[in-house]
């Protein structure tokens, strides 16, 4: 469990349901009715965004609660969750980037999701007012209150200035609104990346100005703007010495005709600076090597600490790992705090100044712990088990939160005082989620034809049943992404999760497949050679979890389905047009459809003398190119305000099925965008998910979907 006890059932609410279940039989043929349905499975709250206060002792984090966005805290020395602040609604409006102020009694964050590239922000419930991203506060002692439109809000030293971004420049707004929120300067290009200095007076950013990014430093006193160390490359990260007399940023090299959803294993290599503030000389702390690493790769969190000690800390991929290194602050060898065959995620400097909190799959590469290190240290295990824990946050006085989950147990936040662990809200999960039905997911490994070897996730039903089961194939969006051995950290996939359990309960073996070109599993593994739009080569991992599947003796080799959202859509889409022999139907969620399309969505133009050769390539990458095979049916569902893959994927694909004569259903919702917002549409799409499903695999099939 690690931490709470879930709410159970009552015996009656129990009983009536077995009752009502056991007088049901699967109109579509699946071998039982679920003993739960979605809107169950899907009850329970997520919470995310986890923060401490940077003196006293509090954390706060955002919940979400069956579409409702609320903000909760808990402070010390009990820290006994209560919300504060709330929205009831299933709105579609998103809470974000939390900070405290200094003195910890104060939370500022962003209500409202990203623009599309019309400007328009996300607005799936149809408010009758315009929506806007708002930069907003609460009191622990209050109520919330908005400051000014905009986002990243970096809070000053005295606690007495926001800073943030609005329409790409930098503004500023008092918090006890004594003066009226307006512009702190005009710069080219568009800002990010805020920094406070130790003592307020100055204020640094980012200017990203296309093919190249400044790190630029504001004064508050001569209101000035200096550009520290300029160049023709991209500049960013800026970090400050613990004085505040010196700035270090991370400058990565120009390297043109590099497009999206293609390898990258190696690049001009990227390096660390120091820039004097007095003097304004910039000098060049440390350089990657070339080969492994020496394309950059962030974490989250800072990428660049500046510890107390002298030292930086920063994420390398030197090994083919994404990990930790320090080195000095006057220059030197990097040295390697975090060797072995793992991955680095949620990095965190600690309040100490000495060391830094990580989240890895250390020794469970399936899963994530917590961990802690010095700049000469050895790492330091702070969590373990068969649980999930993410997002370190630490209290100035040395108490760790994070959040957590495992196989049955969602996402929820969790303190750790004293070596022991709880819930920082008692039965946060309620009645109906269905927490003694779920199963625990298996770590299973299996080898593409090339000898890839490939990670999954299965979830077998819990009843024994005679004969071969209906199985399910579930692909995770990304591709830069991993499924765990529990519930995901991530929202998306977190729900993901949940549709995988609830397809187990309805009888289906389900596997969860982490295809080449994903996270976890290293560099050569996240950057695969011929992905994507470069060749699709983890199409090789489809079929392999298809023979996989089909040589189970509890699997129907007949009746296997896929299923996934965004590229998982993608990889469902391309099963069905190149093998709709081994894979009966497909349900495809905003899936992509031709590269072409979708490399336009992100990067706006490229070089006309390689687009052609890439073009072709790309095409024949996409299920488009093998439309003519496809016999499977399939549903299809999209929102049509989707800022990551556009909707015209869906209805050019639909019109190329219904003029072959394939069988397709879709379901369209108006104004979502890519990752749902409204609680309503994940309902509404995991139902007609799991009933297409039962639909046509509910009963034998032939291969290629054809029903007897």
């Amino acid at each position: 469990m690690n931490g709470a006890q879930p709410a159970r059932r009552t015996q009656a609410a129990t009983a009536g349901m077995w009752a009502f279940l056991a007088s049901l039989a699967a109109a579509s043929g699946a071998e039982a009715q679920a003993p739960y349905t979605v809107e169950d499975i899907l009850s329970a709250p997520f919470a995310t965004d986890l923060v401490a206060a940077p003196s006293g002792s509090a954390f706060a984090w955002v919940r979400y609660d069956r579409g409702a966005r609320g903000i909760w805290v808990a402070e010390g020395p009990d820290f006994v969750g209560r919300q504060l602040v709330a929205w009831n609604e299933d709105d579609g409006q998103d809470l974000s980037q939390l900070r405290f102020t200094p003195d910890g009694r104060q939370v500022v964050f962003v209500r409202g999701g990203g623009p599309n590239r019309a400007g328009e922000i996300p607005n799936p419930n149809s408010a009758p007012e315009p929506a806007s991203r708002m930069v907003w506060a609460a009191s622990l002692d209050g109520a919330a209150r908005p400051l000014a439109e905009g986002t990243s809000p970096t809070i000053s030293p005295d606690g007495r200035t926001v800073a943030f971004l609005s329409r790409g420049q930098v503004y500023t707004a008092t918090l006890d609104g004594s003066a009226a929120a307006g512009p702190l300067l005009r710069i080219r290009g568009s800002a990010g990346s805020l920094a406070w200095s130790p003592d307020g007076e100055h204020l640094a950013f980012v200017s990203n100005r296309g093919d190249h990014a400044f790190v630029g430093v504001f004064g508050l006193e001569d209101r000035a703007v200096r550009y520290l160390d300029p160049s023709l490359d991209r500049d960013g990260n800026p970090v400050w010495s613990p004085d505040g007399n010196r700035i270090a940023f991370i400058r990565i090299p120009n390297e043109g005709g590099r497009l999206p959803f293609s390898p990258v294993r190696s690049a001009l290599p990227w390096s660390i600076r120091v820039v004097d503030l007095e003097t304004g000389a910039g000098r060049e702390v440390w350089r990657a090597l070339p080969g492994s690493g020496s394309a950059f790769q962030g974490v989250s969190g800072p990428a660049l600490t500046w510890l107390a000690s002298g030292h930086f800390v920063f994420p390398w991929e030197r090994t083919g790992w994404h990990q930790l290194y320090s080195v000095p602050v006057e220059g030197g060898e990097a040295t390697h705090l975090t060797p072995g065959e793992f991955e680095v995620e949620y990095v965190l400097p600690g309040p100490d100044g000495a060391s830094v909190y990580f989240s890895s799959n250390q020794g469970d590469i399936d899963r994530r712990h917590l961990w802690r290190v010095t700049a000469d240290g050895t790492p330091e295990a702070l969590t373990s088990g068969t649980g999930i824990e993410w997002s370190p946050a630490v209290t100035a006085d040395g108490v760790l939160g994070f959040i957590a989950s495992d196989g049955r147990t969602p996402a929820h936040a969790e303190v750790q005082t004293g070596g022991e662990r709880r819930a920082l809200v008692d039965a946060f999960m309620p009645d109906a989620f269905p927490f003694e039905t779920l199963v625990e997911p298996e770590q299973v490994t299996f080898r593409s034809e090339d000898g890839m070897l490939i990670h999954g996730q299965l979830f077998l039903p819990a009843t024994a049943a005679e004969g071969r089961r209906p199985a399910a194939i579930f692909f995770h969006g990304g591709s830069r992404r991993q499924m765990l051995l529990g519930w995901h950290y991530l929202r998306y996939y977190h729900n993901t999760y949940a549709l995988n359990q609830y397809l187990a309960s309805r009888g289906y073996v389900v596997l969860s497949v982490n295809y080449r070109s994903g996270t976890g599993y290293g560099l050569e593994f996240r950057e695969a050679l011929n992905y994507g739009a470069r060749g699709a080569s983890e199409y090789r991992d489809v079929v392999a979890a298809g023979r996989y599947l089909a040589e189970r003796a509890d699997v129907d080799p007949n009746r296997i389905a896929l299923w996934g959202g965004s590229y998982g859509g993608y990889l469902t889409a391309l099963g069905l047009a190149r093998n709709s022999d081994m894979f009966a139907a497909g349900v495809d969620i905003h899936g992509v459809h031709d590269w072409n399309v979708v490399i336009r969505n992100f990067v706006p133009s490229y070089q006309p003398e390689r687009r052609e050769a890439f073009a072709r390539l790309a095409f024949e990458s996409s299920p488009m190119a093998w439309i003519d095979g496809w016999r499977s049916p399939v549903l299809l569902i999209h929102g049509d305000d989707d800022r990551n893959v556009p909707f015209s994927e869906s209805v050019d694909l639909i019109e190329s099925l219904r003029s072959r004569g394939v069988e397709v259903e879709h379901v369209v919702f108006p104004d979502e965008v890519h990752g749902f917002l409204l609680h309503r549409n994940w309902l509404e799409a995991f139902e007609r998910a799991a009933a297409f499903l039962d639909a046509q695999l509910g009963e034998s099939t032939t291969a290629g979907g054809a029903r007897p």
